[in-house]
């Protein structure tokens, strides 16, 4: 299926996003930080559906007042779909992207037909940041570590978080450097800094009354997040499938192909 490029007006400011035909309801992709709705585009050739570059990231709008909380976020889910005319999805999420559409599943489980979480930001209790997180936590200090970030040193922590060497091709780094200007680097460090363990644990409090099916995708060698995790989701969602993926990382995808094919699948079943 083809893939188009689409934007519109919300409120937060301009939305772009990418979309494929569908029957019935479609697929909604929600990405991670520093990424983009880009991530999906094998995905959407596969489901169809819908792709949006969240707020401050991509080509979407990053305006300096918006505060970048679960909330807010979890909102512009529904603002989206509500201008789009859809009311039921099935979700895919991935990184911080699972927070919002975690989320938005738990403020009405009915809308969500079907659920793949993909090294999900943990809406957990218990949960500590990994180092460079914490730092980006610290105001003055997380601002001047953001600032410092240079295109070799994205490409590397791209590379890093991946196992295979072509995971990230030159294109790819560049576009994803192009997108990572001042607004994306203030949405990142506003996302961290309202994602304390308290907070993940409380957005994360209904997860039990999520009873749709689900799929949970984990890259074993995630390096910022433990595929311990995933189990962790699993024991949580009452009807979870947990797949920890050998020889993958963040973006298990990348590392291993074969999986958007098995993850379509599951998309693409009837309920």
């Amino acid at each position: 299926m083809d893939v188009d490029e689409q934007t519109i007006e919300l409120g937060e400011g301009p939305v772009f996003y990418h979309s494929s035909p569908y029957d019935g309801d479609p697929v909604l992709y929600l990405h991670g930080a520093p990424t983009s709705s880009d991530d999906f585009k094998p995905f959407l050739r596969l489901t169809g559906g819908l792709a949006p570059d969240l707020p401050g990231f991509g080509r979407s709008g990053k305006s300096g007042h918006l505060d970048y909380t679960i909330e807010s976020q979890t909102d512009f889910v529904e603002h989206f779909l509500a201008k789009l005319g859809v009311g039921r999805v099935k979700l895919m999420a991935h990184d911080w992207g699972a927070a919002s559409g975690l989320a938005f599943a738990q403020r009405d489980p009915t809308r969500v037909e079907r659920l793949v979480l993909c090294d999900a930001t943990p809406l957990l209790d218990d949960f500590e940041w990994h180092r460079l997180a914490r730092t980006w936590r610290m105001l003055g200090v997380g601002e001047l570590t953001m600032g410092s970030i240079t295109r070799r040193m994205l490409a590397r922590a791209l590379r890093n978080a991946s196992v295979r060497p072509d995971a990230w091709p030159d294109a790819r780094v560049k576009k994803v450097w192009e997108q990572f200007d001042q607004g994306t680097q203030r949405a990142i460090l506003r996302m961290y800094r309202d994602g304390g363990p308290a907070r993940l644990a409380a957005a994360g409090a209904r997860l039990e009354q999520l009873a749709m099916p689900a799929l949970i995708v984990w890259g074993k060698r995630d390096p910022w997040l433990a595929p311990e995790l995933a189990e962790r989701y699993g024991a949580r969602l009452p009807h979870a499938e947990v797949e920890v993926i050998e020889e993958a990382g963040h973006w298990p995808w990348l590392d291993r192909p074969e999986l958007v094919a098995r993850i379509a699948a599951f998309l693409n079943q009837s309920p």
